[in-house]
């Protein structure tokens, strides 16, 4: 375990830092049932391992802390911040397209109550 190489510890730091972010955001926002908890934590872990490069440079980036930390370091806290956002970002846009929704579905509705009316 000992001969792992920088690439090893950068893979095992973003995979640890993507389920501690995705029980993270189990434990602060309770899921209803387990299948909510399933998705939730498969998403958190998939966009934790995906994008959390590009977040740990951001953060390291702005916090001023690209000097004081190492890559494996960078890519922990960037994969557990990417997966603890990642349904919140989710979240975000479901609510967005679920109210587009509602608003094009009554505007049908008003659409065909004005042609009832008319005799169509």
């Amino acid at each position: 375990m000992t001969d792992m190489t920088q690439a090893g510890w950068i893979w095992l730091a973003k995979g640890a830092g993507a389920v501690a972010g995705s029980a993270i955001s189990l434990a602060y926002i309770l899921p209803k049932h387990r299948r909510d908890a399933a998705i939730r934590f498969a998403v958190g872990v998939v966009c934790g391992i995906i994008f959390g490069g590009a977040t740990g440079l951001k953060l390291a980036e702005q916090l001023g802390l690209t000097a004081k930390l190492g890559p494996a370091e960078i890519m922990l806290m960037g994969a557990a911040a990417a997966s603890l956002c990642a349904w919140s970002a989710i979240g975000l846009l479901l609510r967005y397209f679920h109210t587009r929704a509602i608003e094009r579905g009554a505007g049908r509705v008003r659409v065909s109550e004005s042609q009832e009316q008319k005799g169509l």
